[in-house]
């Protein structure tokens, strides 16, 4: 069975937080809440970790999985950004969108989308997940929480039945007292010369804005 923490959602306790965080370091998979859906995941530096997000959600390894930084610097450490990426994301995070860039060779090869070498980037804005960012001072794999073989869908599943069914599969659940979110992030593709939307999600109005104030 997995632990279970009760954190305040806009000012998570601090030592309950260290804790989670020691787990992760030690190659602990959470199931915890971002500002758009309850989502699963571990270090980014923890291979075993990484391996069982990958076994949790079936994902194959030519998969990318998505990864949480802190801040805008913080992505730059990952991810070559241009110019243009770095305005537009400027305006943007944080925020619900998730951006697909260029890696570098920070990021595990495990993570990135093998042929292409990119990588999806999210700059959460969640008070507990940016707590846990700069306690463990680097990324957080965040793939969402739903379970592949659920008929019914993520999107009829209330925080519960959420715990209920990944409680066996994970280490760690992170309970704020909030239902999970069920709308996914937009995603902007900045890995050719220009920018493009892959897929509309939250935000996506201000991301509609940007697109008229450019033109």
């Amino acid at each position: 069975m997995a632990i279970l923490y009760d954190l305040h959602p806009e000012t998570p306790q601090k030592h309950s937080i260290e804790k989670i965080i020691n787990a992760l370091k030690k190659g602990a998979v959470m199931l915890y809440p971002t500002d758009t859906v309850y989502a699963i995941g571990c270090d980014l530096n923890v291979k075993s970790a990484v391996e069982r997000v990958r076994q949790i959600k079936q994902l194959s390894n030519d998969k990318p999985l998505t990864f949480l930084c802190s801040s805008l610097s913080n992505i730059a450490a990952y991810a070559w950004v241009t110019d243009e990426a770095y305005r537009i994301m400027k305006r943007l995070i944080p925020g619900p969108y998730t951006f697909l860039l260029p890696a570098t060779k920070l990021v595990p090869k495990l993570v990135m989308n093998p042929k292409r070498k990119t990588t999806g980037i999210r700059v959460p804005d969640n008070p507990v997940c940016q707590a846990l960012l700069q306690t463990l001072g680097n990324p957080i794999i965040s793939t969402s929480a739903h379970v592949a073989d659920d008929e019914e869908g993520f999107q009829g599943w209330e925080r519960a039945k959420l715990f209920d069914e990944l409680d066996k599969l994970v280490d760690i659940i992170i309970d704020t007292g909030l239902d999970p979110g069920f709308e996914v992030s937009t995603i902007l593709d900045f890995t050719n010369e220009q920018p493009a939307v892959v897929r509309q999600g939250l935000g996506w109005e201000e991301v509609q804005n940007w697109i008229a104030f450019t033109r």
